[in-house]
């Protein structure tokens, strides 16, 4: 099994009005208190998961380019010591086009980092504006040469199916990150998530989000954009060329066993669910009081662990085989897919099965987290 380590670095210089993940703003954050916490969360987890040699790290955030290059040093030089590192081993960050972060981008690389998640989010200044971001696109496209400089692979996301977006508008902003030649996109449709700044501005009525049938035809176009190109979808929001993929990210969809450090950070280890308190002042007394920040380790039932790899893998292009899933789990005669609603969304070319594999097909991805919900027998929820 995969063996890979995610770090969360929950601050941001500003909360985007979109973002529901962990993320805070601090007037000021005491670097030499958050690199002990860190190192001491890490030698927690490493003690509860065995030697493994790690084939994949993700610093996540929040934004991790903020984050000092010798404290991200200082965190690789601990986890190559409590775990090993593999000859290939991916070291992601996640980084905002700033001037500032991109500074220190030569730095993060010289540190062991050989992959950057950048976030440019729109090649359009007026949506960059919208979308609360502080960068403009000449600075993301200056970051975006210098981290092709900087790190073996490079990444950016996008966001679409903005309030009126066209196809002809996305289709040509599209076209124009591919012609910048990463071998990775990370293209996301809009959504508005409770909680966010967003889902208060559309109850008050300030803006409209698109409609799902024009939503759906952006999705469309980005599929089809994007094999053009040699980029397909190998996960309903992710690109690459062949052999490109995130290798961190296909181990949470292929259900492989990951490390969770920093605030909020979740984990799946050895059978158990890990959770690390949110809030960082929250997280960082946990630590002191008790040698980690985890708010919550559960053990999952063999039968929650195959619901869980199977609503993760169906996000593949690949989709899953239930045969090596059922014996995987040990489930045995529990059916995995309610057989009723198999026949169902096979018969409307929603799902299909592949080469011993189930599959949501271009047709049905749009729809996925619905057809998830049906697709998962009660048989197995309730086992």
């Amino acid at each position: 099994m995969a063996r890979a380590l995610y770090i969360h670095w929950p601050f941001c210089a500003k909360k985007c009005p979109y973002c529901d993940f962990n993320s805070h703003v601090r007037a000021s954050v005491d670097h030499a208190l958050w690199e002990r916490a860190m190192l001491a969360d890490m030698r927690y987890e490493a003690g509860k998961a065995g030697g493994e040699a790690l084939t994949s790290i993700f610093f996540g955030g929040g934004t991790p380019s903020l984050m000092p290059p010798a404290l991200v040093a200082s965190l690789l030089q601990q986890a190559e010591r409590l775990w090993g590192f593999a000859p290939d081993i991916e070291i992601t960050l996640e980084a905002n086009p700033s001037s500032v972060e991109t500074a220190n981008f030569h730095a993060l690389a010289a540190a062991g980092v050989n992959r950057v998640s950048l976030g440019v989010q729109s090649l359009d200044d007026a949506a960059l504006r919208f979308l609360g971001r502080l960068h403009g696109v000449e600075e993301a496209l200056t970051a975006l040469e210098t981290a092709q400089k900087a790190f073996q692979r490079v990444s950016f996301d996008l966001i679409y199916a903005l309030p009126d977006q066209t196809e002809s508008d996305w289709r040509a902003g599209l076209e124009r990150a591919l012609s910048f030649g990463t071998s990775h996109l990370s293209l996301y449709q809009l959504t508005i998530e409770p909680g966010t700044r967003f889902a208060t501005d559309v109850r008050r009525g300030v803006f409209d989000p698109l409609a799902d049938d024009p939503a759906a035809d952006l999705y469309t176009v980005t599929q089809a954009v994007t094999a053009s190109a040699g980029l397909p979808a190998y996960e309903i929001s992710n690109h690459a060329r062949p052999g490109e993929e995130s290798r961190h990210n296909l181990t949470y969809w292929r259900y492989h066993d990951y490390c969770g450090i920093g605030p909020g950070a979740h984990g799946r280890r050895g059978g158990f669910a890990t959770l690390r308190h949110k809030k960082p002042e929250n997280w960082l007394a946990a630590v002191d009081e008790c040698g980690s920040g985890a708010q919550e380790e559960r053990r999952l039932s063999p039968a929650e662990q195959a619901s869980e790899a199977l609503v993760m893998g169906l996000r593949l292009a690949a989709g899953v085989d239930l045969e090596t899933l059922s014996a995987r789990f040990g489930i045995g005669e529990v059916s995995l897919i309610d057989p009723d609603k198999r026949q169902l969304y096979s018969q409307l070319g929603l799902i299909e099965h592949v080469n011993e594999r189930l599959r949501v097909t271009a047709k049905g991805m749009p729809l996925l987290d619905a057809l998830l919900g049906e697709l998962v027998s009660s048989e197995l929820v309730l086992a």
